[in-house]
């Protein structure tokens, strides 16, 4: 019986201990997700009101309530943020949550119609959202290159993008490479992220549409490519 009570003793001792540990260890991923969202929003002179949340859950439980969308609140769940290895890529992760929340703002009826336009038209959206999404990381101080590293990493290659809301994740980073060789070459040339593991694996999955990529600009063509 004594062994029991010192039992439970030490457990209701131990616990708020425990709790108190997860309450600091969060506070400090949600300071870490203000102040670089913040940032973001500060140095591109975002004039809209976001905020940013971070929930210690895996993920999201459904797709249709985009809080970006409709509460302009940037959730950032658990199991993005495990994958989250440097503030490039939370940058990435928050600015593309921005382009989003954005265009919630925009348009007719408050912001509904353009915010219909998202969830319709995915794809090309996704390619506009990345794009912008290099522009703000960029003039926020952060390196783009943790965009790609980011995506290399979480998303999966499906087999063929022809019914999907999303474009292969091969053809996103290509369009994202391209963007920075055009409007941010300096990233390419500096080699902060030669020795990034994500980074050397996508330039390894990547060498066709590279070539392709290269053809182009030897060429000065101006015709899209056609990546895969």
């Amino acid at each position: 019986m004594k062994k029991i009570l010192l039992l439970l003793s030490f457990i209701f001792l131990v616990q708020p201990v425990f709790g108190y540990d997860n309450l600091v260890k969060e506070n400090l991923i949600q300071t870490r997700i203000d102040n670089v969202g913040t940032e973001i929003l500060n140095k591109n002179k975002i004039m809209k009101r976001i905020v940013f949340t971070y929930n210690s859950e895996e993920k999201k439980k459904t797709l249709s309530a985009n809080k970006a969308l409709t509460k302009r609140q940037i959730v950032v769940y658990d199991g993005i943020y495990k994958s989250v290895q440097s503030d490039d890529e939370l940058a990435a992760v928050l600015s593309r949550e921005i382009v989003t929340a954005m265009k919630s703002y925009s348009g007719m009826w408050g912001g509904r119609i353009d915010s219909l336009q998202v969830v319709i038209s995915s794809k090309k959206f996704e390619t506009v959202s990345d794009k912008r999404a290099v522009d703000f990381m960029v003039n926020a101080g952060y390196n783009p290159l943790g965009l790609i590293t980011y995506i290399n990493k979480t998303c999966p290659q499906k087999r063929s993008d022809f019914i999907s809301r999303h474009n292969l994740t091969s053809k996103r980073l290509a369009r994202i490479y391209e963007y920075i060789t055009y409007k941010y070459p300096k990233y390419l040339d500096s080699n902060d992220y030669k020795n990034n593991p994500q980074y050397q694996n996508f330039l390894l999955n990547s060498v066709d549409n590279r070539k392709l990529l290269e053809n182009k600009v030897r060429n000065n063509l101006k015709n899209e490519v056609k990546y895969e």
